[in-house]
């Protein structure tokens, strides 16, 4: 079975840096990553990782260094909100035990473990070694797919190739993503709401880089997916969503989803308001 069933860090009250500023519906200058993560969001990362050995596309070898399982148990064993001790575990492990059948599942544990860092450069590194060993990993193209539009540069010369990276590893994700098949260790139910999260970031991820290209009408169709799926949708989803509607001239939708995300706490909360009001004006 494919090892992407992990579900990466939920991506709730995620905020554009307060310094960010949108002259009119134009291209976004910049987005800021840093996300508001709580406790059962981290919970539920910690024990997708741990079920990462079942989930396997390869099985574990007959006979495994009962050192190196204890090893990569006390790195899974590790809470994920505890990301200095998880680095600290995962980096030692790869070190000693680099062809380990545990590899790749610690590499995307890294991966997750600077996210919540906010160590990009460490990031890219973790997520590139954890997607050679294994290209179908969703979990891990979702995440970078993401991240690469929020905390995307602009004037980085290599901000086009960047975003053809991140749309080519969402469009990757949702292949896997739908040709995965539930594991024995998950009920019919998580596994459902394990394939609706994951769709739903890719989408967001999908969204966001085609916003950042000003092409609104493929922004929008992607937001409209990632938030209409979403349990819980992110605030800069249905932000960027009213922007893209904005920019279509469909003010009445525009209006609609800057109120939803004026419903929800966060940094963009006012200023959602303040563009519903805006946009309901435009649609009069």
């Amino acid at each position: 079975m494919h090892r992407s069933m992990r579900i990466r860090l939920h991506v709730s009250a995620v905020s554009f840096a307060a310094a960010t500023v949108f002259a009119g519906v134009c291209f976004a200058q910049g987005t800021n990553p840093n996300k508001v993560v709580d406790q059962e969001q981290l919970q539920q990362q910690d024990q997708q990782l741990k079920q990462h050995q079942l989930e396997s596309a390869n099985p574990a070898p007959a006979k495994v260094d009962p050192q190196e399982e204890a090893a990569y148990k006390a790195f899974y064993d590790t809470k994920a909100e505890d990301a200095d001790a998880r680095i600290q575990l995962g980096q030692a492990f790869v070190q000693k035990y680099p062809t380990s059948h545990y590899a790749e599942s610690v590499y995307a544990g890294l991966t997750q473990a600077y996210y919540v860092k906010n160590d990009w450069k460490d990031f890219y590194a973790s997520s590139d070694k954890a997607l050679a060993l294994n290209p179908d990993d969703a979990s891990v193209l979702v995440m970078v797919g993401w991240v690469i539009p929020h905390a995307l540069n602009p004037n980085d010369p290599d901000a086009s190739s960047n975003l053809d990276k991140a749309e080519r590893y969402e469009k990757h994700a949702l292949v896997v993503i739908g040709t995965m098949q539930k594991p024995a260790s998950m009920t019919d139910d998580q596994f459902a709401q394990t394939k609706t999260s994951l769709l739903s970031e890719a989408h967001s991820g999908l969204g966001l880089v085609y916003f950042r290209r000003q092409d609104s009408d493929d922004s929008v169709k992607e937001l409209q997916q990632a938030t209409q799926s979403a349990a819980a949708p992110d605030p800069t989803d249905l932000f960027v969503l009213g922007l893209g509607l904005q920019n279509l001239s469909r003010y009445s939708e525009a209006a609609d989803a800057f109120n939803r995300c004026g419903q929800i706490p966060s940094a963009l909360q006012d200023r959602c308001k303040q563009s519903a009001e805006a946009a309901k004006k435009q649609a009069r």
